[in-house]
């Protein structure tokens, strides 16, 4: 019994055994099997996944399209560059900051080019914006201290090889090849152009969010998402066709291990080059409307002016001229200007203390005039200022629009006219002239506020809603609302009638409106409602653009005109108004400055008021448009504190009709010019054609 149950228990055994030694047999088939899928069948999708996850990309930013004005001469170009960036590295003290900048300063000098002036330490320690300077005097905050400063552009040879070298030894060092935006050094437009400024400060800038924040760079293609040293529009153009301007980025690629460490060729996706914008403007009109604000700015300050004249405390001048039929710019001028030249590379404190009143565009926003203190600042007018007199044709043409009076009813106009309670406001005309039995036309001919007061102002102000009608009219000629530029920072106007009417009455706020003293307009708003003027009711849209092409310089599109709104009135109207305004030109100091003009010239002059601090300051403000038979062209002037209309603006118009009959021509072709001045346009245009092509085939390259 014993021997029986020990030979059970010893099958039982060696039958598990057998169990168990099958199943190691069942799973190694089952593991050589899967190696050998895994080897044969999915080898390749595994060997590409590798490979995928070894590559590292480095992102090569995009080379910018160039920008050139409706003649083909090159107003901003890009180029290829080597560039020394600093990043601030983690714990960085002052005293390791300023180290390094004595070091760049030397080793910029030893193997810098010696045609150029060296950096000194401090322009190095600027150039890091660490918030100090060499001898720390400034313990400004730091801002954005994770992003790298451009410390130098176009190194020279000497300069990549030592840095290229010793870089592990410069901690913070990068030398990174990137484009430089070249402007053209005669100044031509620069505010509208705009400028460019490194990305990581343009996305941390509010106002610029939807264009570099963080979403808006998510939404982007990789080649397409912005670089951390790269620079991007900031202003003007280069912001608006940021996107047409800049083209893909390039991709550096290279094979790495584990470690991070190259082992292969490093294979090169070539970046896009941007579109070429072509714009409206036209070269020799706006350097002639650049120029013209600064002589007459300088005349006005001068002991040569006359008491009509003389302006001493006129510090800048605006000027735009509009293609009345197309709305396209040809003159954007906003005096003083500066090199916008300053911010290649980067900008040091320095330089932007020097030039921060000519950065904003005063034709379309809010410029600050330019004295020494801030307390001397707030004491003058910036540059939207009241529109003056310069309203009168449209008050005429609401009046009669509205029946208010009719287009043969005279006035008496006594100098003086009393209104409000018991009669105990009175206003009176420039000078406290009277001027008799006057019509319409003759009441913008003298520009009588008399007129524009009883007829217009007061009739409305007596009418349920005539503040509304009142604002309907200034909008529809483009005062107080957008332009439709698509500029960034457009302001758009002031409608003091609107606080005037809710403070006082409609009635102060009609009357006053209606001779131009309730309502602060840019300079491009003025020119539009001179446009519209000029083209009975239509009014264009501001246009910049004139066509876009590709880097090969091959056509891609046009921007088409467009006409915002279009007004309605009797032909009788209009006409009054026209006959007006041509009489304007025919009358005094502007009949002198025209009279040798071939065209006829429909205009008004304005002498607004601004009431800062406690003192009323006269400001020179002017529109017009011509040949007043049939319009092409719209120019507005206004200078801040430039008193007389006809004295200070009217000078600049009267010099930009005069750059466009000659450049282009109000009948269609340029007016003829002296043979030496033909020679010179002709030279001109050569230089402009000659650099087009250089700038087509280098981008071909």
């Amino acid at each position: 019994m014993f021997l029986t149950n020990g030979q059970d228990n010893k099958d039982k055994f060696f039958s598990r055994l057998h169990i168990l030694f099958l199943c190691i047999v069942i799973l190694f088939v089952v593991l050589t099997v899967r190696l050998a899928y895994l080897q044969f069948v999915k080898g390749d999708e595994f060997t590409a996944q590798k490979q995928e996850r070894m590559i590292k990309d480095v992102p090569i930013a995009p080379i910018r399209g160039n920008i050139y004005d409706r003649t083909g001469q090159t107003v901003a170009r890009s180029t290829s560059t080597q560039s020394l960036f600093y990043r601030i590295e983690p714990n960085t003290t002052q005293d390791d900051t300023i180290r390094m900048a004595y070091r760049l300063a030397e080793l910029f000098a030893k193997y810098g080019d010696p045609n150029k002036p060296p950096m000194t330490p401090n322009d190095v320690i600027l150039a890091m914006e660490v918030g100090y300077d060499i001898n720390k005097k400034s313990q400004d905050n730091l801002t954005y201290s994770f992003y790298p400063r451009r410390i130098k552009s176009g190194l020279s040879n000497a300069e990549i090889a030592y840095f290229m070298e010793n870089q592990n030894a410069l901690k913070g060092i990068e030398i990174v090849e990137e484009s430089i935006r070249e402007y053209d050094e005669r100044g031509i437009a620069v505010q509208l152009v705009g400028y460019l400024r490194n990305y990581g400060i343009a996305r941390n800038t509010k106002s610029l969010e939807d264009h570099y924040g963080e979403q808006s760079n998510e939404k982007r293609s990789k080649l397409e998402t912005f670089i951390d040293t790269e620079d991007v529009g900031y202003d003007g153009l280069e912001l608006m066709y940021q996107d047409v301007l800049r083209g893909k980025n390039g991709l550096k690629s290279y094979p790495v291990n584990s470690r991070a460490q190259i082992v292969g060729d490093m294979s090169i996706t070539p970046p896009v080059k941007g579109n070429n914008l072509h714009l409206t403007i036209d070269h020799r009109v706006q350097l002639a409307a650049e120029q013209a604000i600064l002589d007459q700015l300088d005349y006005m300050r001068s002991g040569q002016a006359n008491r009509f004249a003389y302006a001493p405390y006129a510090r800048a001048g605006y000027a735009v001229a509009m293609e009345v039929n197309t709305g396209k710019i040809v003159a954007m001028a906003s005096m003083p200007d500066y090199d916008t030249n300053i911010w290649r590379g980067g900008i040091s404190r320095k330089e932007r203390d020097e030039n921060m009143f000519y950065f904003t565009n005063g034709t379309i926003s809010s410029a600050r005039p330019n004295f020494p203190s801030e307390v001397e600042v707030g004491r003058h007018p910036t540059s939207i200022v009241p529109l003056g007199s310069t309203i009168k044709p449209l008050t005429v043409l609401l009046g009669l629009n509205e029946k208010l009076f009719g287009p043969y009813e005279r006035y008496n106009d006594t100098g003086t006219f009393f209104f409000g309670r018991n009669k105990q406001a009175k206003l009176s005309n420039s000078n406290r002239k009277s001027y008799g039995a006057i019509d319409a036309v003759e009441a913008v001919r003298v520009s009588s506020n008399t007129f524009m007061a009883a007829l217009i102002g007061n009739r409305l102000a007596a009418r349920k809603g005539g503040v509304d009608t009142f604002d309907r009219y200034m909008k529809a000629f483009g005062l107080g609302t957008e332009t439709g530029s698509g500029l960034a920072n457009e302001h758009l106007g002031i409608r003091d009638y609107i606080r005037e009417a809710e403070r006082n009455s409609a009635q102060s706020a009609l009357i006053y409106g209606s001779f131009g003293q309730q309502g602060k307009y840019t300079t491009l708003q003025l020119a539009q409602f001179s446009a519209t003027l000029a083209t009975q009711g239509k009014r264009p849209k501001p246009l910049f653009v004139e066509k876009v092409t590709d880097a090969s310089g091959k056509f891609l599109y046009s921007p088409q005109p467009q006409m915002m709104s279009n007004f309605s009135a009797p032909q009788q109207y209009w006409d009054i108004v026209n006959r007006g305004m041509v009489k304007v030109t025919e009358t005094g100091h502007v009949a002198e400055l025209f009279q040798d003009f071939p065209h006829k010239v429909a205009s008004k002059t304005g002498t607004s008021q601004s009431d800062i601090a406690r003192k009323l300051i006269e400001n020179s403000v002017f529109i017009s448009y011509a040949p007043a038979e049939k319009p092409v062209l719209a120019v507005a002037v206004v200078v801040p504190e430039g008193g007389y209309g006809a004295w200070n603006a009217a000078p600049i118009a009267r010099k930009i009709y005069e750059a466009y009959d000659l450049a282009i021509g109000l009948t269609g072709k340029p007016r003829p010019q002296p043979p030496e001045a033909e020679a010179a346009d002709a030279e001109q245009a050569a230089a402009g054609a000659e650099q087009v092509t250089e700038n087509a085939e280098s981008a071909t390259d």
